[in-house]
């Protein structure tokens, strides 16, 4: 079967109507150029105990070792950039921007359904499998690949219309479609991001180590953190935005239109004392259904000891 325009069309169609920001193609093929990479990555113990990322390496590089016979990844990014930031005094305890509202796999994967429904619906039998930040799936590099942005210096995505405060998700698709192609690097000499990370976790342009970022510290992280990076925080106990404020790109940054992403005024109104006196009812009740539930009450305690005490 050949790749349709009109196939790629219906879904890059459908894709925005559930309320994807945007979408992109690329064939699926051995990632040949992240193979080295990866290796190298790995080996220099950047992943540090996260050692989910040195399972499924084959997997990580080819998709079709995901869904058999594989033809198209699409690509999909949706925006998570709040209407306004909580936590913004210098001595509020902060969380990341993606953690404000309800969990992001449980949001995405619904739409992400509802898109793989629309398929079967209109084009056929295509078998296919949907991925939000949940499988050995190089997000950022397919994403680049189909042309939704670069790879910024801090190792996240950018678009240039929206910034880099999305989510990235994927269809892999045993159906041809038409590939989008990249676009290329607008960080230019541009080190904002290297600059501003406080732990130096980004350890050369388009290179963090992972075991070194706060994102790291505060989620991954499950024995004690350590004291050489004791004061270096800058209040965040859970994830980490610096590198990514300062990015000039996300001056493009606009509201998300996604409710469920919206913070609850509990938790907008949380104080530095509410944190530390945090309860475990108090933490069900705020976390029911957020990225935070991930640290336990435990984990978090730690976090907010580490930073305020």
């Amino acid at each position: 079967m050949q790749p349709t325009a009109h196939h790629t069309l219906l879904i890059k169609q459908k894709a925005i109507e559930i309320g994807f920001d945007f979408c992109g193609v690329s064939q699926a093929t051995f990632l040949e150029d992240e193979a080295p990479r990866l290796e190298n990555w790995l080996n220099a113990n950047r992943h540090g105990s996260m050692a989910y990322m040195a399972n499924h390496f084959d997997k990580r590089l080819d998709p079709r070792l995901l869904v058999p016979d594989a033809k198209s990844v699409v690509s999909l990014l949706y925006n998570y950039y709040p209407e306004k930031e909580l936590f913004a005094t210098a001595d509020d305890l902060k969380i990341s921007k993606y953690a404000y509202g309800k969990d992001y796999h449980f949001v995405i994967k619904e739409k992400l359904q509802l898109l793989m429904d629309y398929i079967w619906e209109e084009i056929g039998e295509v078998n296919g499998r949907l991925f939000v930040d949940s499988a050995p799936v190089m997000d950022k590099v397919w994403a680049a690949r189909s042309g939704l942005g670069w790879v910024g210096k801090h190792s996240n995505l950018i678009n240039r219309e929206i910034g880099s405060f999305f989510f990235i998700a994927e269809l892999i698709l045993d159906l041809p479609l038409l590939a989008d192609s990249p676009i290329k690097d607008y960080c230019g000499t541009c080190t904002r991001c290297i600059d501003a990370c406080p732990t130096d976790a980004i350890t050369e342009p388009y290179v963090v180590d992972g075991s070194k970022c706060i994102s790291y510290f505060t989620i991954e992280l499950k024995e004690q953190i350590p004291a050489e990076v004791k004061g270096k925080f800058e209040n965040w106990i859970f994830g980490c935005d610096i590198c990514q404020d300062v990015c000039p790109w996300n001056r493009f940054a606009k509201p998300h239109q996604e409710p469920q992403f919206a913070p609850s005024d509990q938790l907008a109104q949380l104080t530095k004392d509410g944190w530390l006196e945090l309860t475990e009812d108090v933490f069900k009740e705020l976390f029911q259904k957020s990225a935070v539930k991930r640290t336990k009450l435990e984990g978090l305690k730690r976090n907010i000891e580490f930073v305020a005490r």
